[in-house]
């Protein structure tokens, strides 16, 4: 799982059929500070998550086991909204 910060929605008039009434965003991966790693990757949303939530991220095989999204041609899943970040200080 990733740490990504939800930028911004992408629109896909003619797309795979199984996507078909799924919403795709834009994240940005980051660290536990909120550095990103990794900007821009779309990801299929199914949780509901908007701009400027932050969210756990799936990616490659395990990106297709949530229900609803196990046939598709998806890399990147939206699974979870993050409510907080705690990190503790290496010592």
């Amino acid at each position: 799982m990733r740490i990504a910060h939800v930028t911004g929605t992408v629109t896909a008039t003619v797309k795979d059929p199984g996507l078909a009434g799924r919403k795709l965003l834009v994240v940005d991966i980051q660290d536990g500070y909120g550095n990103p790693i990794d900007p821009s990757v779309v990801a299929i949303d199914t949780i509901g998550a908007g701009v400027g939530d932050r969210v756990l991220l799936v990616q490659g095989s395990a990106a297709r086991i949530p229900a609803g999204v196990s046939n598709n041609a998806v890399d990147a899943t939206i699974i979870a909204f993050i409510d907080a970040i705690v990190m503790v200080p290496a010592q």
